[in-house]
Order: structure tokens, then sequence, then C-alpha cells
């Protein structure tokens, strides 16, 4: 096959959607003659190989590329169980998930992934965030797109997220609730929209409590590569800390620990995601349980929509998801 003209190009040519150009090229139900003429000659005229007939010809499957960076992206991250979700929810379409790591490098410099450059995917879907630039440049190459877990105010793209705000919310208000007004932020606001999110609604919960956030109560946990760093703590302590995440989370109970502080009675911590760090942490973490398996299903049933032309069902798709307490606050 040549690797310069895919499937996409003549859906594009002829308007009408990828699933249509695959059925038409394999000989599959689902395309008048008239229009599998079409697509046939369409395919010539641009040089697109066909693969050699058989007696028992199957459909090309649709290659779905993920780009995820290399920051977001590790043996224990959330993304990996994300990512695990999104190909469980393609798999039953007879869509291949291929995932691709964007080093900070490539992502820094704008070097197209390989899985681009070699026109091997008909779709994309952006897993957690990217440089603005970076995603701009791969936009170029002008295939259907799904942003995952995040969102960009400069791109219009359409978005799967967390119900981020009301997460924070939630921890917040429930601090709250114990007699704590004394609380804190962990998280570097800039680094994600997640983040920034998650941080507003841990503001709105304080100041509809008549409480106003302390800027030297907000500790930043990443450094300006989007990795994470060592928490310092302030010099005046509150009683409690909504956390970003909950690894970060895990890591200043364990920090709480080593200065001589014990969780939850002289300070409180709450993570979000509940995923594996949550019950690892000793006390285990309460924490905001994020539908990962809501947030794939969305993404991906917004993406198929796409690749069969029809407009996705809302440009921002919010999942819910649900409050867990256990031990640490």
């Amino acid at each position: 096959m040549s690797k310069s003209v895919r499937m996409a190009d003549i859906a594009k040519k002829l308007g009408i959607s990828i699933v249509s150009v695959s059925k038409g090229l394999s000989g599959k139900e689902g395309v008048s003659d008239e229009m599998r003429a079409k697509i046939l000659a369409t395919a010539k005229e641009l040089g697109y190989e066909l693969p050699a007939k058989t007696e028992a010809a199957t459909q090309r499957s649709i290659n779905i590329g993920i780009l995820v960076a290399d920051r977001h992206f590790n043996e224990s991250a959330f993304y990996s169980s994300l990512y695990r979700a999104v190909l469980n929810r393609c798999a039953p379409l007879g869509y291949n998930c291929i995932l691709e790591i964007v080093p900070a490098e490539s992502e820094q410099s704008c070097i197209m992934p390989t899985l681009l450059v070699n026109h091997k995917v008909d779709a994309l879907i952006f897993m957690g965030e990217l440089r603005r630039r970076y995603i701009s440049t791969v936009l170029q190459y002008g295939l259907p797109f799904m942003f995952l877990d995040f969102y960009d105010d400069a791109i219009a793209g359409d978005s799967v997220l967390s119900d981020n705000t009301s997460g924070g919310f939630q921890m917040t208000e429930h601090l709250l609730s114990t007699g704590r007004r004394r609380i804190g932020f962990v998280g570097s606001v800039a680094a994600t929209s997640s983040i920034m999110d998650r941080y507003l609604g841990y503001c709105r919960a304080l100041l509809l409590a008549g409480i106003e956030p302390r800027a030297d109560w907000r500790l930043e946990d990443r450094g300006p590569d989007g990795r994470l760093v060592q928490i310092q703590l302030p010099k005046e302590m509150p009683d409690a800390f909504v956390c970003n995440c909950d690894e970060v989370a895990f890591n200043l109970v364990e920090l709480l620990h080593r200065e001589g502080y014990e969780v939850p009675r002289d300070v409180a911590v709450t993570g979000y995601d509940d995923y594996r760090f949550s019950t690892m942490s000793r006390p285990q973490l309460t924490s905001y349980r994020i539908d990962v398996g809501g947030m794939a299903a969305a993404v991906v049933s917004q993406l198929r929509r796409k690749l069969n032309n029809k407009p996705p069902l809302a440009p921002t798709t919010i999942v819910p998801g649900a409050f867990v307490r256990r031990e640490s606050a």
C-alpha cells in the first residue's frame, strides 16, 4: 500500500466517511454499487494500492492513533488505565489502537509521531495535555480527532473530560464538613486544564464558605517540564490539603509522615482519580473516583461519529465521577 495515500484521502475527496471507503474497497455491504465504483476509481486516481483480492476478502480495520506525552505515561500512571479502557472499547468495533508516547524533545521541537509520518492511522486521540504548538502541527494532517482528559481554549477540538470542577468542589466541601477551614491545594494549576479546573472547584467551595483561598497554601507539584517535583511544605501549615491526583496525595502523605505529622489527625489529605495510589497510601486516601470506562466509551463513540461523517453529540462531554471516603480525611 502506498504510504502517501490513505483511506482518509479518498473519503475527503468523495465527501464520505472512512468507514464507507473501507467497505467499498473491501467489497463489504453498506455502500451502493455506484458509490463502490466511485471509491475504486478515486482510489486508482490517487494511487492507492489495493490489496490483492482473495476468496474471503476481509474489511481493512480502522486504525486509531493515541498520542500521549511521555511525562503522563509510566508504569503506574492513571493514563495506562485510561488507555486500556479505550482499547477495550475499540476492539469490538474492529478498531486497532496504535499508542505512541511522545518524548519531551519531540513535543518541544514539533517532531511528528511515526504513526502520522508513515500514514498508519485514520483518526487520533490526544490523551492528556500536549503542547499547543505540537497539537496544532499534528492537526495539519487533517485527521478526525478527539481530546481526552483535557481541552485547549485556543484550539477548536471536541473533548471528553472528568467532572473536574465538581470533583475539586466535592473534595473541599467534604473537608469543610469535618470542621476544617484552613485548607490548602497541591497542584501546579498552569500545568494542565484538569488541574486548573480542580483548583477552581476548590476555590468555589472555599468562597461559598466565606473563606479566601491563600496563595501560600497553593503548593506546586510539577516543574516547567510537567514532571512531578518534591513538594515544599509552607511555613504555616493548614489543617488539610486537597491534592490534584492520588499520586501527589500519596507523595504528600509520605512527606507529612517524615516531617512528624499524623494523617488525618494533624493534617487531612484528599486525592483525585481513585486509582492505584489511593489504596497504596497509609492511611488510604479519600478520593474522587473517575469513571474511566465512561470516559473511554464517550471518546470512542464521538470519534466513531466523526469517522462516519456525523457531527459529535456535543463539543465537550463531561463524565461524572463519585466521591469515595477512606481514612485520610
